[in-house]
């Protein structure tokens, strides 16, 4: 078995944490009305792209009724409609949406992953969590080589990335902040890169635009593909 599927097995049978798991199992047998017919996946959610991204994309954790339910990072909630449009704009995915695990997406030089794998009530996972499944996201980053821009959606994502890569001082979060970090024998510099969260509470608000997202990626594209 290749190292990220080998990693993707441990993520998906996690249970280190009594209170997500039950979070996670409680939401998926009592369901959204909506989704009453569906079959919950109920589990730590691993990540999701190309494995050889020169992007990669860290968000928070999984939406209860959103990637708790369909099993793929951002798939099956609003926070998701706004990142696959964005993704397939910018030319990192085949199709604009993402509605299942099985409904033909590709993601070609990109890569969806996350601090936290199980949705936590509220969306606040607690530090104590955060640090135990910090382990996956490390083990992750570490397999993804040819990365080049990793893309912090909010203020965890930025944090979880900052720490893994040794960022000293720590800049703090803002939307479009770069923070450069030391490339490796032989390879170009990488940057963590930062935008808001793709949250409702970002996009209703007007605090995060389409346009504001496409710039983003936009100069991920450009940072990934500057030949250093």
């Amino acid at each position: 078995m290749d190292p990220l599927a080998q990693l993707e097995a441990e993520i998906v049978a996690c249970r280190a944490c009594p209170r997500l798991v039950a979070w996670r199992e409680e939401v998926a047998r009592t369901k959204r009305a909506a989704f009453r017919d569906e079959t919950y996946w109920g589990r730590p959610v691993p990540g999701f792209g190309d494995p050889d991204a020169e992007l990669v994309v860290i968000g928070l954790a999984p939406a209860a009724h959103g990637a708790n339910r369909t099993g793929r990072m951002f798939t099956g909630d609003r926070s998701g409609e706004w990142l696959y449009r964005a993704l397939w704009r910018a030319g990192y995915a085949n199709r604009a949406e993402s509605v299942s695990r099985d409904d033909g997406l590709v993601l070609t030089g990109a890569y969806i992953t996350a601090p936290v794998r199980c949705a936590p009530p509220a969306n606040k996972p607690t530090p104590e969590e955060q640090a135990r499944c910090r382990p996956y996201l490390e083990r992750e980053l570490d397999l993804l080589a040819a990365a080049r821009v990793y893309l912090a959606l909010g203020q965890i994502g930025y944090q979880a990335a900052a720490r893994f890569f040794g960022v000293r001082p720590r800049p703090k979060f803002a939307h479009g902040l770069e923070v450069p970090l030391p490339g490796r024998p032989g390879r170009p510099d990488r940057t963590l890169l930062c935008s808001y969260h793709v949250s409702q509470q970002n996009t209703f608000t007007g605090r995060l635009t389409e346009a504001m997202l496409d710039d983003v990626f936009a100069r991920a594209r450009a940072l990934a593909t500057d030949p250093g």
